[in-house]
C-alpha cells in the first residue's frame, strides 16, 4: 500500500478510483455469485473482477502482504467495505477459506502450510468445505468418529461427514478425525486433503429451497501427508474451536459480507412494489417503519462487529462473544428476508415459471434457505447456552463428558 502520510481521505480516493477502474459495470447491483446455494460458469466480467481483487489483495484486506493480502488495518479495510458498497460491487473473494479456514491457518499453520494454502485463497483459485460433522456427531461434536490411522509418513483416513456445505464445489477439505480413540476431546486432529482424489464420494442433500448447498461426504482409505496436519497431534479441538469464532462471526455477516444474494436495499424495493406518498417516502406507514427499524438494526449491529474487531487488537484469543453476534446477525438477516418476502407480495411467492423475474425467484429460495442459519455453524439454543455459561457466568447443569 502506497504512503498516504496518515491521510484517510487520501486512501479513500485511491479506493475509489481503483474501484472505478477495474469493478465492471455489468455487475453493479448483481448479488455475489459465491453466495448462491447452486452455481454456474462465471461470466468473463465475474471472472476478470474476481481476478483483478486477488491480486490486489483487497478480497481478504487485513490478510498479511506477504502471502498475498491487502495488509490493511482495521480501518483502511473498512474503508474498502464502505466504497465497495457505494459502488455497488460485492467481494468475490469468498467462501469458507475466507471466512473460516484461512483465518486459523495464519494462526496456527506452519509458515510452509500458509505458504501452500493462503495465497490460492487470497486470489480466490481454490474453494475449501468444512468436514465436521457426523451422523452421529452434530451438536456433540466431539464425538466425531471418523479415524485416522499413523501410517508413518502419513494418515489413512476413513468416516464419513455429513452437512458438508459446498463440498461438490470443493478442492480441498479441512477435517477434524480422530486419532486417539482413548480421549474425546484430547483424541482430535485437524487435517487437510485435497476432494478430488479417489476415495472421496460427494453426494449432495436436496433441501426445501430447491437446492443443493450440503452434502454427504464419503472418506475411504484416503492419505493424509504428515504436513497436512495443522497444529499438534491431538490438538485439533482447540483449534476446531477458534475456527468455530471465524465461522459463526462470518455467519452473522459480521465480516460485511451480505448473504443469501439479496442485493437491492430495502426501502427501495419497497418504493418499486408498494409506491410512495407525496413526500417520496414508502407509501405504507407500518411498512416504513418495520423497514426502518431493520435499518436500524443492521447498522448498530455492524458498528458493533467494527468496534469488537477494534477491541480485539488482533487478538487470537477464541472468544464466545461471537455467539452473540452470530444469534443477532442472523436475526437481522432473517428478518431482512421476511420483509422482503411480504414487500414483493405475489411476486415473492414464485418458484418457477413465467411472471416472475430472477430477483424474485432468488428472494423466495433465499428466505427458505435462510431459515438454516440460525441452525448451522451451531444452533440458536448451542449459542444460547455458550452466552449463558461462558459470557454470564451461569452454573453448568448437564455433566461434563
Amino acid at each position: 500500500m502506497a504512503d498516504f502520510g496518515g491521510s484517510d481521505e487520501a486512501f479513500r480516493t485511491e479506493v475509489r478510483n481503483w474501484i472505478s477502474a477495474n469493478f465492471p459495470a455489468s455487475l453493479k447491483g448483481k448479488p455475489n455469485p459465491m453466495m448462491r446455494e447452486e452455481r454456474s460458469k462465471p461470466s468473463a466480467d465475474q471472472e476478470a473482477w474476481r481476478k483483478a481483487m486477488g491480486d490486489k489483495g483487497w478480497g481478504v484486506p487485513t490478510w498479511p502482504k506477504e502471502y498475498g493480502g491487502g495488509g490493511l488495518s482495521p480501518a483502511e479495510a473498512r474503508v474498502v467495505q464502505q466504497e465497495l458498497g457505494r459502488a455497488g460491487a460485492y467481494n468475490p473473494i469468498a467462501g469458507m477459506g475466507v471466512m473460516m479456514f484461512g483465518p486459523t491457518l495464519l494462526e496456527y499453520g506452519t509458515e510452509a502450510q500458509k505458504k501452500q494454502h493462503i495465497p490460492p485463497i487470497v486470489k480466490g483459485d481454490l474453494q475449501w468445505c468444512q468436514g465436521f460433522s457426523e451422523p452421529g456427531a452434530g451438536s456433540d461434536l466431539a464425538s466425531l468418529q471418523t479415524k485416522a490411522e499413523d501410517k508413518g509418513d502419513h494418515f489413512l483416513v476413513n468416516g464419513q461427514k455429513i452437512w458438508t456445505s459446498g463440498a461438490q464445489f470443493a478442492d480441498w477439505c479441512f477435517c477434524l478425525v480422530r486419532t486417539d480413540t482413548s480421549k474425546k476431546h484430547e483424541g482430535i486432529s485437524f487435517v487437510l486433503f485435497p476432494m478430488h482424489q479417489a476415495g472421496v464420494e460427494v453426494r449432495p442433500i436436496q433441501l426445501i429451497s430447491g437446492n443443493s448447498p450440503f452434502c454427504e461426504t464419503f472418506i475411504t482409505d484416503v492419505k493424509v501427508p504428515k504436513d497436512q496436519l495443522v497444529g499438534p497431534l491431538n490438538g485439533g479441538w482447540s483449534i476446531a474451536k477458534r475456527l468455530l469464532q471465524h465461522e459463526r462471526s462470518g455467519l452473522s455477516g459480521a465480516g460485511g459480507g451480505g448473504m443469501f444474494g439479496m442485493a437491492k436495499p430495502l426501502e427501495a424495493l419497497a418504493k418499486e412494489y408498494i409506491g410512495t406518498d407525496a413526500a417520496g417516502r414508502i407509501a405504507d406507514s407500518d411498512l416504513r417503519t418495520r423497514v426502518i427499524q431493520n435499518q436500524i438494526d443492521a447498522r448498530a449491529f455492524q458498528q458493533t462487529a467494527f468496534r469488537a474487531m477494534a477491541e480485539s487488537k488482533g487478538n487470537s484469543s477464541p472468544s464466545a462473544a461471537t455467539s452473540i453476534m452470530k444469534n443477532a446477525g442472523t436475526r437481522v438477516m432473517q428478518d431482512r428476508a421476511e420483509l422482503t418476502l411480504e414487500i414483493m407480495g405475489a411476486q415473492g411467492l414464485g418458484w418457477a415459471g413465467e411472471g416472475f423475474n430472477a430477483d424474485e425467484l432468488m428472494a423466495v429460495r433465499g428466505w427458505l434457505g435462510g431459515k438454516a442459519v440460525t441452525i448451522y455453524g451451531g444452533s440458536q439454543e448451542i449459542q444460547n447456552n455458550i452466552i449463558s455459561k461462558r459470557i454470564l457466568g451461569l452454573p453448568d447443569l448437564t455433566q461434563s463428558k
